[in-house]
């Protein structure tokens, strides 16, 4: 095992929606070259599919990202076993659903985007309105209403995108 002689590498935390969701080493750019490789090649299929228009890549992936910090925070909030626990556990699959369909664009038609983008909506309204009835007693139910909300506005402008194109 070799150890580096050289100044430890020092990390900076990347936070959405109160929730760290990369650590980065410093001078290093947050868009890694593996996650522009994998929008290039989402780009690409989405080309090729009939029907489905061009979509801006960096807002599609602003909308996974949110989706995912959405799914973190709704399943950790369901472990308070408060009465928003149903509903964050609901919510955290439906985004995880919504962020996986994303990732594999191959069989979706615009149709099932805009019926997928309004599910996760949805649920995260039902979700983040759950847990603001208990948010000025608990700190991560008022966390998990606000990773909802940032989770319903990338959809939302998602959805406004495709409307447009």
């Amino acid at each position: 095992m070799s150890l580096s002689r050289g100044r430890p590498a020092r990390y900076r935390c990347v936070t959405q929606a109160g929730l760290t969701v990369a650590r980065i080493k410093e001078n290093e750019p947050e868009e890694s070259t593996v996650d522009a490789m994998m929008m290039d090649a989402m780009s690409g299929d989405m080309m090729s599919m009939d029907g489905m228009p061009a979509m801006d890549m960096s807002m599609m992936q602003a909308c996974m990202d949110a989706c995912a910090a959405c799914e973190q925070a709704c399943t950790v909030c369901s472990t308070q076993m408060m009465d928003c626990a149903p509903a964050c556990m609901n919510c955290a699959d439906m985004s995880g659903t919504m962020m996986r369909a994303m990732l594999r664009m191959q069989g979706m038609t615009p149709a099932t985007m805009m019926a997928m983008v309004d599910a996760c909506m949805a649920m995260c309204q039902m979700c983040m309105d759950e847990c603001m009835e208990h948010a000025d007693m608990s700190a991560v139910c008022k966390m998990c209403a606000d990773a909802c909300k940032a989770c319903m506005d990338a959809c939302m402008a998602m959805k406004t995108a495709m409307m447009a194109a």
